[in-house]
């Protein structure tokens, strides 16, 4: 199996079936405690065994970071819209087991998706952050993630409306944002 981090402490690789259960810990931690994942409600080890195959599927990476043979972390991106037009757009999501955030454990799962997605062919990359998540924007900032948008109480959770915001990065070599108008 590839492995993505060269780290002795931290593995990098893409997700299988025996990662699942880390997953779900960690993804079912952050639905309970943060505003990260827009919904209420904990998910089964059957939900994330249909994400995992739908993601394979459909030729998008789910990596899982391991240390100490325990998942730490994990990271994925899929269609941002449905539409062909958005073919060469993806939305990311990262997520990392609570006792290990602000360790790096993020931003090695993040970078190793960036060269996943232009090696794909994809253009931009989106990160999707409830606003008030001023840490997350700021990691996707250092990442070379832009803020492109501001949705105003677009999800409620916790009995209140939350705002969500969009940042953008470019993943190939060019980009025509950045080219010379000649």
């Amino acid at each position: 199996m590839e492995q993505l981090s060269n780290r002795p402490d931290r593995k990098i690789r893409p997700a299988v079936d025996a990662d699942l259960s880390g997953i779900l810990a960690i993804y079912n931690d952050v639905i309970a405690t943060s505003t990260a994942v827009y919904t209420d409600d904990p998910v089964c080890i059957e939900e994330r065994r249909s994400w995992l195959a739908g993601q394979l599927g459909q030729g998008y990476p789910v990596l899982v970071s391991h240390e100490a043979g325990s998942v730490v972390g994990f990271a994925s991106f899929g269609d941002f819209r449905a539409w062909p037009g958005y073919r060469h757009t993806v939305e990311h999501s990262v997520h990392v087991r609570q006792d290990r955030r602000g360790s790096g454990v993020g931003r090695s799962l993040v970078e190793a998706l960036i060269p996943l997605a232009a090696a794909m062919g994809k253009h931009v990359m989106i990160a999707g952050v409830d606003a008030a998540n001023t840490s997350s924007i700021r990691f996707h900032k250092h990442l070379g993630f832009e803020q492109v948008a501001h949705f105003r109480e677009v999800g409620r959770k916790f009995d209140r409306w939350l705002d969500l915001v969009f940042l953008q990065r470019f993943v190939g070599q060019t980009c025509r944002h950045n080219s010379p108008s000649w």
